[in-house]
C-alpha cells in the first residue's frame, strides 16, 4: 500500500490507495501537446478535478509497481540506512511508478508543489489525464473548489511496504485484470471508506511499525499496561487502514496507531487526511497537528484514532523525550 496526500489549508483533500506512487521533477520541452501547454496558463486548481487525477495517478503508478513486480524485474538495491539502522530498498517499482505519477500531475498542473521520496534522473513522458472524473466522486464531492496552486502541496510515497513487495509477501491478489483498493478521502466533503462501529481504548489494540516495535513497545505498556496487544505491521498507509471497517478479511484491525520515531510526510499526509475526512485524528505524541509544509520530516512521533477522545490518549502517553531512544 502506498499513499499520496494532497494537503492545503483550509481544506485537505487525499488520495491514499494500495498502489505505488511517485514523483521526480524533470524539465521537459519539445514532446507535449498544446493541451498540455494550456494547462500551464491555468494558475488554479479545483480540488475535485485533483482528487480524480490523483486517482488516475493511482492507477497508473500501480500497473507499474504491479508489472515490475510479476516480471521479477525489481533490480533491488539499498540507498541507506533509517536512522533506527535499517536498510532502505529501492527498487525499479518504486522508479519507474515514480516517474508515471509525477508526469502525470505535473504535465496537467504544472504550478503544484510535489514532495517525494524518490528522486532519479529519468526522462520525461508526455502523459496528460482524460479529464474524467469517477462517478462516486461526482456523487460525493461538489465541484466548484477552486484555489490558487500555490497553496498546494503534494506528498507522494513512490512504494509503502517495500518489504512486502520485494517478498516478505505478495501484495497482488491473484486475477491479473484487477489492482488493489483505490481509496480516498475529502476533508468536510466525503470518502468512500467508513470507521468501525466501535473501538476500545481502555484495552486497546496498538498498531506499530514492524521495524521498530521492539522500541515503541515499552512506551505503549506504559500508556496502555503491559498486556496490550501489539500488533506489527508495514506501511503507514496499512496501518492507518488497521483503524477503519476492514476492506479485505485478512486485514489487521486495530483500536489507535502509534509511532514513537522519526517518519517521513509522504508516508503519513494521505493517512492523516483520510481519518479528518472521517472524523479521526492524526497528532503528534504531545497532541500538535501535524505540519505538512517545510521539511520532509515529522519528529514528534504520532498518535492516531477515530471515534475516540484523542485528547484523553495523549494524556495517557509518556513524555516523548524520555522514550524516543528507547
Amino acid at each position: 500500500m502506498a499513499p499520496m496526500g494532497i494537503r492545503l489549508s483550509p481544506f485537505g483533500i487525499t488520495l491514499f490507495c494500495l498502489l505505488g506512487f511517485g514523483v521526480i521533477y524533470h524539465l521537459y520541452a519539445g514532446v507535449l501537446s498544446s493541451r498540455i501547454a494550456s494547462f500551464r496558463l491555468k494558475r488554479t486548481v479545483d480540488l475535485r478535478e485533483l482528487l480524480a487525477l490523483s486517482m488516475e495517478a493511482a492507477v497508473q503508478g500501480g500497473r507499474e509497481v504491479k508489472r515490475i513486480r510479476e516480471d521479477n524485474t525489481l533490480e533491488e538495491k539499498s540507498k541507506g540506512k533509517t536512522k533506527e539502522g535499517d536498510s532502505e530498498k529501492l527498487t525499479l517499482g518504486d522508479l519507474n511508478s515514480n516517474r508515471k505519477m509525477f508526469y502525470l500531475i505535473k504535465n496537467t498542473y504544472p504550478y503544484i508543489q510535489v514532495n517525494s521520496e524518490e528522486y532519479a534522473n529519468a526522462e520525461g513522458e508526455a502523459t496528460v489525464w482524460t479529464r474524467i472524473i469517477p462517478e462516486e466522486i461526482l456523487a460525493k464531492i461538489s465541484g466548484g473548489k477552486e484555489v490558487p496552486a500555490e497553496r498546494i502541496t503534494v506528498w507522494i510515497d513512490p512504494l509503502d511496504a517495500t518489504q512486502e513487495y520485494t517478498g516478505l509477501v505478495q501484495p497482488f491478489i491473484p486475477n491479473v485484470n484487477q489492482l488493489p483498493l483505490n481509496l480516498w478521502g475529502f476533508v468536510g466533503e466525503g470518502s468512500n471508506v467508513v470507521p468501525r462501529s466501535s473501538y476500545n481504548t481502555n484495552f486497546p489494540k496498538v498498531i506499530v511499525s514492524r521495524s521498530h516495535s521492539g522500541k515503541v513497545k515499552s512506551f505503549v505498556q506504559v500508556a496502555f499496561g503491559n498486556n496490550t496487544e501489539i500488533i506489527p505491521a508495514g506501511g503507514a498507509g496499512y496501518k492507518v487502514l488497521a483503524l477503519l471497517d476492514p476492506t479485505d478479511e485478512e486485514q489487521d484491525t486495530a483500536d489507535i496507531y502509534i509511532h514513537v520515531t522519526y517518519i517521513k510526510k509522504w508516508d503519513i499526509c494521505a493517512g492523516d487526511a483520510i481519518l479528518r475526512s472521517l472524523g479521526g485524528q492524526m497528532t503528534t505524541l504531545k497532541g500538535d497537528h501535524i505540519d505538512y509544509s517545510g521539511t520532509e520530516g515529522n519528529e514528534g512521533g504520532l498518535l492516531a484514532s477515530i471515534k475516540t477522545d484523542h485528547k484523553a490518549l495523549v494524556k495517557r502517553l509518556p513524555t516523548w523525550e524520555e522514550n524516543k531512544e528507547q
